[in-house]
């Protein structure tokens, strides 16, 4: 047995896309045309954004790069936490830049990238937000409400990443409709 068992799931993926082509033929010209045309519309609007968030990238990046110089001569934590605060919104953007991407390609809204992006959301706004609690660390409500802030954060992150975790766990098992061979 040469052949590994993971080339199963292209050539059912490939058998897939197939059955779907298939079933296109058998619509009317009509709708096919209009299918065609909201395809290409798609694929502009997806372009736009992933245009405008990689210009978006690159803008956060020069801005945290002139952030950093700052570092050697200012208040070093208060210019720290906004560069770290950019960067993670790099972080971010990139992610979603990426589920631009997996969607145009896999012809099909994928999950775990925005996933990811809320993941990365989350923990940037625990560290800000922590930075923050520190500095008003004693002051009441103001102190305790930060905290519970960033507790229901930490909730958030860990429920995404379950969530993540099971999509990712789904994605390994067989499809329903298959025999097993």
């Amino acid at each position: 047995m040469p052949e590994g068992g993971g080339g199963s799931g292209i050539i059912s993926g490939m058998a897939d896309q197939e059955d779907k082509e298939r079933e296109k033929q058998d619509l009317p010209i009509h709708t096919r045309l209009i299918d065609r045309i909201i395809e290409v519309a798609e694929t502009i609007a997806y372009a736009g954004i992933a245009i405008l968030l990689a210009i978006t990238a690159v803008a956060l990046l020069v801005l945290a790069a002139g952030k950093v110089v700052a570092l050697f001569s200012e208040d070093t934590s208060g210019v720290a936490l906004e560069v770290l605060d950019t960067l993670l919104l790099v972080f971010i953007v990139v992610e979603l830049l990426f589920a631009v991407r997996a969607t145009v390609t896999e012809r099909e809204l994928l999950a775990e990238p925005f996933l990811l992006a809320g993941i990365i959301a989350s923990i940037k706004e625990i560290i800000v937000l922590s930075v923050k609690a520190a500095e008003t660390a004693g002051e009441g409500s103001v102190f305790r409400d930060q905290m519970i802030e960033v507790g229901l954060l930490g909730l958030l992150v860990l429920f995404l990443g379950i969530t993540a975790l099971l999509l990712r766990r789904k994605e390994r098992e067989p499809d329903e409709g298959s025999t097993g061979n």
